[in-house]
């Protein structure tokens, strides 16, 4: 079938199909009690939108007997329109409709545009090999040494501000890294290779370790009591707990002076981060201003 045939369906069952698709794709597999769970239905009706979508497409999902659940096909080609945002903010924060449809806002509403957004396949292999735990082999384009072949263990998506990365075991490197998701090519899942133990999420130790920044505005800002304000701070402080993986993103993306003398102009840097001896032993921090 193609897409015209899926506008014949009512729009709350054309979500749950759009929500097949987006576990198919991005995770891999797909079960009645998701559906459930998600939609609050009964059984019959995730059955009945399960053999649904196999309908419109039967290439993009098979039934795998042994565990009772529905995976990703070898055939799979999207029937919705996906937005790289929408599903990035799905996988984050949890799935709303799954397409790119443009929806009204209460209110005016503008955001600054990210200039770079990753491959919706890339994406979705690297998303599926995060909910599986499985290897990824990726060409890599690196700034310093160029692109290369490596093979990889993403545990999580992170937005830096910016942009989007996913924290992995680099077996290449023999550490866990962060890899920008634009800069990854053709990734494909390694089914075969056994991941260790040593490269699971729980052995990454900066991503396991959670640090308290205490921001307080700038000793040599003229408005202190402005940028308390800003900040919603109690007592002119604001504590931020975050894993030291992402804390130099944090950082920098709010141009907190890092310094311990607290020497960067307050013009462009209106928070200094006064317990700086946290940073010792994060390796985030190189990117942070003055650190």
């Amino acid at each position: 079938m193609n897409i015209r045939s899926i506008e014949n369906f009512a729009q709350t069952q054309r979500d749950r199909l759009a929500f097949i698709e987006f576990r198919l794709w991005f995770l891999g597999d797909i079960s009645r009690r998701d559906l459930m769970e998600r939609f609050g239905i009964a059984p019959a009706m995730a059955t009945r939108d399960l053999a649904a979508y196999r309908d419109l497409a039967p290439g993009n999902i098979d039934f795998e007997g042994s565990r009772k659940i529905y995976v990703t096909g070898r055939n799979f080609s999207p029937l919705f329109e996906h937005d790289a945002e929408r599903i990035l903010s799905a996988l984050s924060k949890g799935f709303g409709d799954g397409t790119s449809e443009a929806t009204q806002g209460y209110l005016p509403f503008e955001s600054p545009l990210r200039l770079n957004r990753p491959s919706l396949p890339v994406l979705a292999t690297i998303s599926r090999a995060i909910h599986q735990q499985m290897v990824v082999r990726v060409k890599y384009h690196s700034l310093k040494r160029g692109p290369s072949k490596r093979e990889i263990i993403p545990h999580a998506l992170v937005d830096s501000g910016l942009r989007w990365h996913v924290r992995a075991y680099d077996r290449r490197l023999a550490q866990f890294r962060d890899l920008v998701l634009s800069r990854i090519e053709a990734p494909i899942l390694q089914a075969d290779s056994i991941v260790e133990e040593h490269e699971l999420c729980d052995r990454d130790d900066q991503w396991t370790r959670i640090v308290a920044l205490e921001l307080v505005p700038h000793p040599n800002h003229a408005w202190k009591e402005i940028v308390a304000r800003d900040f919603g701070m109690t007592k002119d402080k604001l504590i931020v707990k975050v894993r030291a993986a992402i804390a130099g993103y944090l950082l920098r993306l709010w141009n907190v002076d890092c310094s311990a003398d607290n020497h960067l102009d307050p013009a462009i840097h209106r928070l200094w981060l006064r317990n700086t001896n946290v940073l010792r032993g994060v390796i985030s921090a190189e990117i942070a201003p003055g650190a």
